[in-house]
C-alpha cells in the first residue's frame, strides 16, 4: 500500500535462458505475472521468428477448439470452469493435444455430416408425404377445371350440350394432361405463381397449399415454412417450361402417381420409411450428445493449455538467439522489489527442465523511461482506473489514486447530498460487495453491468459520503429530520390563531426576530425546509462552501507537485514554480476564502445587513480602488494592495525563472566541458609524440589510462546533470526558444486556470441545489398531488398509496439515482481530471503490461 502513492521502482533486466530450459522458465514467469518482455527483434515480422511454426500449430489447435465449443454451445451444453489451476503443458504434450483435437474434430464433422444427411432425408420424406396427401384434392379440382373449360369452348362454337359432352369424352381419351408436384418456400409462392403464368401464357393450372407441420432446415437448424403445389399443363414443350421455372425458384419436385390407389400405396411406404429414419435420427442425436458432453467436460482445460502454449511461444519469439544457438537472450522490465521472486521462478523453471546450467538475470543500466506499475487490489483498482482513464502517470510520478479514494466520493456527495438517496446507493454497493464472488462466477456479458460492478467500491463510498452530507444538509428524500429540536421560535412574531392557520399563510424566517440563540447541534435547522426564504439562505452558503472546497482542493494539488520536484531532484523548480504558484493562488483566492470565514465570524444576525459584499471587495481589490465602505477591518486596503502586488510579481518569476536558469546552467556546463576536451586533445598529442620512443606497449597503457579518465569524467558529468534534474535530455541540443514557449503556455494556463478552475467548482453548489429542488418537486408532484387527486377518503387512502408510491419509487430510481447520480459522477470526475490533477500530474507515461497467464486468459474470455 505504501507504493500506491508512487509507482513501483522498475529495473531493466537481461535474462540468459538455456535453450532446453527457456520454455519452462518463461512458463514460470507467466504464472508469476511480474515481467514485461521487450521485443528485441522489432524489424522481423511474425513469419521470420524462430518459433513461428509452434505458434501456427497453436492457432490451428485453437481453431479446432473453437469449432468444438461452437458445437457444444449449439447443443445447449455448459462449459464449466475448473477450480483447479491448470499448469502450462510440456512442449512434448503438444503432439498429444494435436492428435486428440484432430480426432475430435474429425469425429464431430463425421457425426454432423451423417446427422445433417439423415435430417435432409427426413425433410424430403416429410415433404413427399405432404405432397401425396394434398394432391388428391388438387386432382379432383383440376379435372373439373379442364372439363368446364372445354365445354365452354365447344358451346361457344354452337354445339348442343349432348354433342359437347360426347366430344369432350372423345378428346380427353385422346389428349392426356401432364403435371408436376412438389414443395416450394412460402416466401417464393407469389413470384413463382406470377412467373409461371407469364411463361406459360396462362395455359397452366396451379394450386398450392401451406404445410402446417413445423419443418427444420438441416443446414442451419432454422424453422422453414413451405407450400405444396401441383401444376397441370398440356404438351411436353409446356411441361419443359414449367420444370425450368420450378428449378429457377429452387422448388423440390417429388414423384406423384395420378391414380389414387397408387398414391395411397406410395404414401404408406413413405410413412414407414419416416418411422425407421426417425429411430435412426434419435440414436444419432444421442451419440452426438455423448461426444459433445465428453468434449465439454475437458474443453476449458484444453483452452487453458493451448493459450498458455501459444503465449509462451509468442514470448520466446521476442528473444534473441546467441551465436552458438544454445542460449536465448531476453530483456524485460520488472519491479525492483520482486527480483527475488523472479529469480526463484527462473530456478524452478530450470529444475523442471532438468537443466544443469542456471538462467542468469542481470540488471541493465538504461536511459529509457520505465513503465508505470501501480500495485493495486480489488478495492484500489477502481479508483486507479479513474486516474488512468485520464492518462497513465509518468514513472515515479505522484499517484492521485490514494487521494481520490476520499476526495472523489466526497465531492460527489457535496453535489448529491441526500441521506435517503445515499442510503439506497450505499446498500446497492454493499450488496455487490457481499455478493461479488457469485457475481464474478456468473460472468455476465452485459457491458454496462460490468462497468457498474467494477465500480462497486466507488458506489459504496459515494453512498456513505452522501449520507454524511445529507445529514449536514438535513435532507432525507427532500424532507428534514427534526432530531434535536428547532432553534427557531416564531411564536413571538406571529400569533398563530386558528383563523390565521386556515388562511394558509407563508412566513419567512427573520434571524433577528425568530432566532432563539442556541444553534442547531448538527447540520441545518429542519425549519428551513418550511421557510419561503430557504433558497436565499442555501444559495450563498453552498456557493461559498464550493469556493472553499475548490481552493483547498487546488492548493492541495499544487503542494503535491512539490514532492514531484523533490523526487526528480528539480530543486530549482521549487523556488521558480512551486512557491510562486502557491503565493499566486493563496494571496488571491486564498484571501477570498479568508474573507468568507472572516465575514461568518465577524457579523451576526443583527449586523449582517451592514456587511459588505465579498464580490465587490474582490472587484475593487483588482481595480486598486479605495472604498472604505467595503472594508471589514482596518488597513484592509493596504493589505490587499500588498497581496495583489506580490501575486502579480509571481507571474514573471513563473514565466522567465526556469528558462533563464536552464539557459545559464547550460552555458556554464558547456564552458566547463570544453576545457576537459582540450586537455584530452593535448594528452592525445603527447601520447602520439612519445609513441616512437617509448614503444607500442607504453602507448597502449597510456591509452587505456586516458579512456578510463575520460569515461569517469563523462560519468561524473552525467551524474551531475541528473542530480540537477536535467537528466540525460540535456545532452540534446538546447533550444531556449522552444523552452520559453512551453513555459509561457504553462504560466498562462496556470494563471487563467486559477480563475476558471475556481469558478468550475461552483458546479458543487449548482448540482446540489438542482438535486434538492428536483427531489422536492418529485415528492410534491407525485406523492402529495398524486394522493390528493385520488379524491378518496382518509380511511381508504392506503388504496391509492400503493400505485402512487410505486410511481414515486420508479422515478426516484430512474431520475434521482441514475440520471442525477451519473451527472454528479461525471462532474466529480471532471473536477479531478482538470481542476485537481493538472496542478501536478502529467499523465504521459505508459502502463506496465506484464506477461501474465491470468490476464491473458481473462482477456481471451472477454
Amino acid at each position: 500500500m505504501g507504493q500506491l502513492f508512487r509507482s513501483e521502482r522498475m529495473v531493466l533486466s537481461q535474462v540468459f535462458l538455456q535453450s532446453e530450459a527457456a520454455y519452462n522458465c518463461v512458463a514460470e514467469l507467466g504464472e508469476l505475472g511480474l515481467v514485461q518482455f521487450i521485443d528485441l527483434s522489432p524489424h522481423l515480422n511474425a513469419f521470420q521468428r524462430k518459433y513461428v511454426n509452434e505458434v501456427r500449430r497453436c492457432d490451428e489447435m485453437e481453431r479446432k477448439l473453437r469449432y468444438v465449443e461452437k458445437e457444444v454451445k449449439g447443443a445447449k451444453l455448459t462449459v464449466n470452469d475448473s477450480d483447479t489451476e491448470v499448469p502450462a503443458p510440456h512442449p512434448r504434450e503438444m503432439i498429444d493435444l494435436e492428435a486428440n483435437f484432430e480426432k475430435i474434430e474429425v469425429d464431430m464433422k463425421e457425426v454432423n455430416s451423417n446427422h445433417e444427411t439423415l435430417q435432409r432425408n427426413y425433410l424430403e420424406l416429410t415433404e413427399h408425404r405432404h405432397v401425396l396427401r394434398n394432391t388428391t384434392e388438387f386432382f379432383a379440382e383440376a379435372e373439373l377445371f379442364h372439363q368446364d373449360r372445354e365445354v365452354e369452348e365447344a358451346r361457344a362454337s354452337g354445339y348442343s350440350r349432348f354433342d359437347v359432352e360426347e366430344g369432350v369424352r372423345q378428346v380427353r381419351s385422346q389428349i392426356k394432361f401432364g403435371f408436376v408436384a412438389g414443395v416450394i418456400g412460402r416466401e417464393r409462392v407469389p413470384s413463382f405463381e406470377q412467373t409461371l403464368w407469364r411463361v406459360c401464357r396462362g395455359n397452366v393450372f396451379l394450386r398450392h397449399m401451406s404445410i402446417d407441420e413445423q419443418l427444420e432446415d438441416p443446414s442451419t437448424g432454422d424453422e422453414v415454412f413451405k407450400h405444396v403445389f401441383i401444376a397441370f399443363f398440356q404438351g411436353d414443350q409446356l411441361g419443359g417450361r414449367v420444370k425450368k421455372v420450378c428449378e429457377g425458384f429452387h422448388a423440390t419436385l417429388y414423384p406423384c402417381p395420378e391414380n389414387a390407389m397408387e398414391r395411397s400405396e406410395m404414401c404408406t411406404g413413405v410413412a414407414k420409411r419416416l418411422e425407421d429414419l426417425k429411430r435412426v435420427l434419435v440414436q444419432t442425436e444421442d451419440h452426438r450428445q455423448r461426444v459433445l458432453a465428453s468434449a465439454a467436460s475437458n474443453l476449458w482445460v484444453w483452452f487453458v493449455k493451448v493459450r498458455k502454449l501459444k503465449a509462451i511461444y509468442h514470448t520466446l519469439n521476442l528473444c534473441n538467439v546467441d551465436v552458438t544457438h544454445k542460449c536465448l537472450i531476453a530483456e524485460c522490465w520488472c519491479p525492483e522489489n520482486e527480483l527475488g521472486r523472479i529469480r526463484l521462478a527462473l530456478q524452478h523453471g530450470n529444475e523442471r527442465s532438468g537443466s544443469t546450467v542456471p538462467s542468469i538475470l542481470n540488471i541493465v543500466t538504461t536511459n529509457e523511461d520505465p513503465p508505470t506499475y501501480n500495485n493495486t487490489n480489488k478495492f484500489t483498482s477502481a479508483f486507479q482506473a479513474i486516474v488512468d482513464a485520464y492518462g497513465v502517470a509518468n514513472y515515479r510520478e505522484i499517484n492521485p489514486a490514494p487521494y481520490t479514494i476520499i476526495t472523489f466520493p466526497f465531492l460527489f456527495a457535496v453535489m448529491f447530498g441526500d441521506a435517503g438517496h445515499g442510503t439506497l446507493m450505499a446498500l446497492f454497493g454493499l450488496w455487490m460487495i457481499l455478493k461479488e464472488a457469485k457475481l464474478i462466477a456468473a460472468k455476465s456479458t452485459n457491458e454496462m453491468w460490468t462497468v457498474i460492478f467494477g465500480g462497486r467500491y466507488i458506489i459504496f463510498f459515494m453512498g456513505l459520503f452522501s449520507i454524511y452530507t445529507g445529514f449536514l444538509y438535513n435532507d432525507f428524500f427532500s424532507k428534514s429530520v427534526n432530531v434535536f429540536g428547532s432553534s427557531w421560535n416564531v411564536s413571538g412574531m406571529v400569533n398563530f390563531t386558528e383563523d390565521l392557520l386556515d388562511q394558509n399563510i407563508k412566513l419567512q424566517l427573520d434571524p433577528v426576530q425568530t432566532y432563539s440563540g442556541d444553534p442547531y447541534p448538527y447540520g441545518f435547522d429542519p425549519i428551513w425546509q418550511l421557510s419561503e426564504n430557504k433558497l436565499n439562505f442555501l444559495n450563498p452558503f453552498k456557493m461559498r462552501i464550493s469556493i472553499i472546497f475548490g481552493v483547498t482542493h487546488m492548493m492541495f494539488g499544487i503542494f503535491l507537485s512539490f514532492f514531484n520536484y523533490m523526487s526528480r531532484r528539480e530543486y530549482s523548480r521549487i523556488f521558480l514554480e512551486f512557491i510562486p504558484q502557491v503565493l499566486f493562488l493563496g494571496l488571491i483566492f486564498g484571501y477570498l476564502v479568508s474573507l468568507i470565514f472572516f465575514k461568518w465570524l465577524a457579523y451576526d444576525a443583527s449586523t449582517s445587513k451592514s456587511a459588505p459584499s465579498i464580490i465587490n471587495i474582490f472587484i475593487f481589490m483588482f481595480m486598486v480602488s479605495n472604498k472604505p465602505e467595503l472594508y471589514m477591518y482596518s488597513g484592509q486596503f493596504y493589505v490587499q494592495v500588498v497581496l495583489l502586488v506580490v501575486a502579480v510579481l509571481c507571474v514573471p518569476i513563473m514565466l522567465f525563472g526556469n528558462p533563464i536558469y536552464l539557459l545559464i546552467k547550460h552555458s556554464l556546463k558547456k564552458n566547463t566541458f570544453q576545457p576537459k576536451m582540450r586537455f584530452s586533445t593535448l594528452l592525445m598529442q603527447r601520447l602520439n609524440r612519445q609513441e616512437d620512443s617509448m614503444g607500442i606497449a607504453i602507448n597502449d597503457s597510456l591509452d587505456e589510462q586516458f579512456q578510463t579518465e575520460s569515461s569517469s569524467q563523462g560519468n561524473s558529468l552525467e551524474g551531475s546533470l541528473e542530480e540537477d534534474g536535467v537528466g540525460t535530455r540535456t545532452k540534446e541540443e538546447f533550444d531556449f526558444g522552444e523552452l520559453m514557449i512551453r513555459q509561457a503556455i504553462h504560466t498562462i494556463e496556470f494563471c487563467l486556470g486559477c480563475v476558471s478552475n475556481t469558478a468550475s467548482y461552483l458546479r458543487l453548489w449548482a448540482l446540489s441545489l438542482a438535486h434538492a429542488e428536483l427531489s422536492e418537486v418529485l415528492w410534491t408532484m407525485v406523492m402529495h398531488n398524486g394522493l390528493a387527486l385520488t379524491l378518496l377518503p382518509v380511511s381508504f387512502g392506503w388504496v391509492a398509496l400503493v400505485p402512487v408510491f410505486v410511481a414515486f419509487a420508479d422515478m426516484t430510481a430512474a431520475i434521482l439515482l441514475l440520471m442525477e447520480g451519473l451527472s454528479a459522477f461525471l462532474h466529480a470526475l471532471r473536477l479531478h481530471w482538470v481542476e485537481f490533477q493538472n496542478k501536478f500530474y502529467k499523465g504521459e507515461g505508459y502502463l506496465f503490461v506484464p506477461f501474465s497467464f491470468a490476464k491473458i486468459l481473462e482477456a481471451e474470455e472477454e
